[in-house]
């Protein structure tokens, strides 16, 4: 059998496993199930399977190959983490459960007005569209490569990236279709186990490759210094975890400040993570979810940066990224599993990629469904109405559910096929850097709200949602024209603060 033939093997059987997890999860599920889980989802379960959620397929290949430039650079940032985790269990958790929020933007509706609310509906909306499309995008290139060359030839390049997306997206489509929440908890489980295993196995591979034990593959990274002149790992080893240059954007303390806004703004303020933590059966449950959460997420990307190192040194020993045919540090992790470690290595990764990737596409889905549904169309306050005022019945919440699901999917397809068409690195770029700008207003009105007892003109709330991202873009080509000081992660807290202060100055007290 060919390689082509193994993956295409391995792919239909871990998706045949998929979608029988999704059936026995959704039976019986109606609208509660697909929003909220029907809030029964045993804490332990939903703790473990966010870490699916968690780290995307874009994470699966970025963090192992950015330790070739930034070492473990990354890890102060995961520090962070933790301590927005703590932040959302003792502050967002138990606002959102006394208030028995959906959607957490909500809040923003009965703190602030109904446009305040729409805003942070929208603001979330079109950040998860963007970010979620070109996360799934970057996942479509990577399973480009596994496709044949003769196929790749009768239907183009074009057409077989369009072939691959509709794929991908319709899978996931189909296995969100009736469970929702209720199903990506339990299928998130499954993803979160064999991404694990594929880290760990293509580990033991690595070593076996180059004749090393335990001891001696700790031995080997943590003596191995960088090589790599003109990135911010230079000189040092692999596993140093600080970079106290204040010019950088992996400063440290930088990094360790951002990764708890990160946290906050990105978990906490985001309804695809949230809708998971509502889901358990109480507060105390879902509080008991994230502290677990925050702490398999520290072991989880230690692991992931652990496969980083390792991979630099397996590549260095092969005469570095030219010698190897890599021309970014994404394809790191692709290239070294796919053709120089054989197919079982290949077959893992790829299996590895689709479980990291399903859960955060599946997630954005069934959160953007919710979200409309909720917040636009009014399902989750009480019985909703028609126009005409009579109550809607079950039945066509169900129906007007699964089209708007449907055309979430769509979109996703579109902005593919778009990225497919004029892809390059600064489309990506520009296209994740906007979508994470849009968390800096969330952070900013939601912690108004919270922090203070003043109330908002609410008419004012759209524009400074607006401005502040224009604001902090400015300043920050600023700095780095005139200081070359790079604001890195720490854009989100500058953001985050405009926003705070142009609420303050259309406030008045309440």
């Amino acid at each position: 059998m060919t390689a082509s033939v193994w993956f295409l093997a391995a792919f239909v059987l871990y998706t045949a496993l998929l979608f029988g997890i999704s059936s026995l999860s959704s039976r019986k599920a109606g609208s509660s199930s697909f929003f909220s889980g029907d809030r029964k989802a045993p804490w332990p379960v939903v703790a473990y399977g966010m870490i699916g959620s968690s780290i995307s397929g874009v994470s699966f290949i970025s963090v192992p190959g950015n330790v070739w430039v930034q070492n473990f650079f990354y890890m102060p940032l995961v520090l962070g983490f933790v301590v927005g985790y703590i932040i959302i269990a003792k502050v967002l958790l138990p606002l959102y459960y006394k208030m028995e929020l959906t959607s957490i933007y909500t809040y923003l509706g009965g703190r602030f007005g109904r446009k305040s609310y729409m805003t942070g509906t929208t603001v979330f909306m079109v950040s998860r569209i963007l970010g979620a499309a070109v996360r799934i995008f970057v996942v479509i290139v990577v399973l480009y490569t596994f496709i044949p060359e003769s196929l790749v030839r009768s239907l183009g390049t074009f057409g077989t990236y369009a072939a691959i997306s509709v794929i991908f997206l319709g899978l996931l489509y189909l296995y969100t279709y009736k469970g929702g929440v209720k199903t990506i908890i339990w299928t998130d489980v499954m993803q979160t186990t064999v991404m694990l295993l594929a880290i760990g196995m293509t580990i033991w591979f690595i070593c076996r490759d180059m004749g090393w034990n335990f001891s001696d593959m700790i031995a080997g990274v943590g003596g191995s210094v960088n090589p790599n002149e003109g990135t911010v790992g230079f000189g040092k080893p692999f596993t140093s975890w600080f970079d106290w240059d204040w010019s950088h954007g992996t400063n440290t303390v930088k990094q360790f400040i951002s990764g708890i806004f990160v946290t906050v703004a990105m978990s906490g303020l985001d309804q695809a993570m949230m809708q998971k933590n509502l889901a358990c059966k109480n507060l105390k449950a879902a509080q008991k979810n994230i502290y677990t959460s925050s702490v398999i997420i520290v072991a989880v990307n230690l692991f992931f940066v652990l496969l980083g190192a390792l991979l630099s040194v397996y590549a260095y020993r092969q005469g570095g990224f030219d010698a190897l045919g890599i021309i970014k540090t994404d394809q790191l992790y692709p290239t070294i599993a796919s053709r120089y470690l054989g197919t079982g290595v290949g077959v893992l990764f790829l299996i590895g990629l689709i479980s990291a990737s399903y859960p955060s596409a599946g997630a954005a889905v069934t959160s953007l469904t919710t979200s409309f549904c909720v917040d636009y169309l009014g399902f989750g306050s009480g019985t909703p109405v028609s126009a005409d005022g009579k109550p809607v019945d079950e039945k066509h919440r169900t129906k007007v559910r699964h089209l708007i699901q449907a055309a979430v999917t769509v979109l996703f397809l579109l902005i593919i096929l778009v990225l497919c068409a004029v892809s390059n690195d600064a489309v990506v770029n520009l296209v994740y850097k906007l979508a994470s700008y849009t968390y800096g207003p969330l952070l900013g009105m939601f912690f108004y709200g919270i922090l203070t007892g003043r109330q908002v003109r609410d008419g004012a709330v759209p524009y400074i949602a607006a401005i502040s991202p224009l604001l902090c873009l400015g300043l920050n080509l600023v700095l780095r024209s005139a200081l070359h000081f790079d604001l890195g992660f720490s854009l989100l807290i500058v953001n985050s603060l405009l926003s705070f202060a142009g609420m303050h100055i259309f406030s008045r007290k309440s």
